[in-house]
């Protein structure tokens, strides 16, 4: 399992997810309103479109959701929240970025940083590890929703960088820039996502024995637990072995 592995997140964060879903629909309301802070209707805001998605599939209330996009538009108060990616280090060296909606951010800075040093690693400066990733949109799709061939013609022809046949499916990735044409594209194929987001990619892995990789989860998980972390990413890769012996 390599870190940036969208399938193995999709289900390690499920499982996790639907044991504190009223956590889970907090971080999706914020998605929602800063999406919606670009524009109001989903037909015409793709990160917006996206963000209800995400909420749909994790069965949050159409009143939530109306609630969030409203808050986003003004037409409802709500905190102002900032955007901030940070950075650090975990146990076996591993790079971890960690994106943030937060309306605090004295409060976030100060709980970030625990959470790393009470878990072998350390909060960095601003850029000591970005420059080890690759910003990219990734779309995943099951294997069931189409072909790899029609898959490629579509994502290739609306400005993909690449076509990668997983596991289970695909993972379509691409530049920011062309994010909203493959999405576009992809919709007018009606070839369905399991998700979409724009992230951080890792250039090059780091592959962690049973020790360390259990150390890097934990390390990941209670960044994920944290209210102001919308997602977290890194650099870690484990082999199969190692992820089965992680899994029990």
């Amino acid at each position: 399992m390599a870190g940036h592995s969208h399938w193995a997140n999709i289900a390690h964060k499920k499982g996790r997810f639907d044991k504190k879903r009223g956590k889970l629909f907090g971080k999706l309301s914020r998605a929602i309103i800063v999406a919606a802070q670009r524009g109001g209707d989903p037909a015409a805001n793709l990160a917006l479109r996206y963000a209800i998605d995400r909420a749909k599939k994790s069965s949050m209330p159409a009143e939530t959701i109306e609630r969030a996009i409203k808050k986003g538009t003004g037409e409802l108060q709500a905190d102002n929240y900032e955007q901030i990616l940070y950075e650090g280090y975990g146990p076996g060296g591993v790079a971890i970025l960690c994106d943030i909606l937060t309306e605090n951010r004295n409060r976030t800075a100060g709980d970030v940083r625990k959470i790393f040093e009470v878990n072998g690693g350390n909060l960095g400066s601003t850029g000591c590890v970005a420059y080890m990733f690759d910003r990219r949109g990734v779309y995943v799709i099951k294997s069931e929703a189409t072909t790899e061939e029609s898959l490629m013609d579509v994502a290739l022809e609306a400005g993909a960088l690449d076509v990668a046949q997983r596991a289970n499916g695909f993972e379509v990735v691409c530049t920011p820039d062309t994010f909203t044409a493959v999405g576009e594209a992809l919709e007018q194929a009606r070839i369905p996502t399991e998700s979409a987001e724009i992230t951080m990619i890792p250039q090059n892995l780091v592959e962690l024995d049973l020790e360390m990789g259990r150390a890097v989860l934990t390390l990941i998980e209670e960044l994920e637990d944290n209210d102001d972390i919308q997602n977290v990413m890194s650099n870690f890769s484990v082999s199969d072995e190692v992820m089965a012996e992680l899994s029990k």
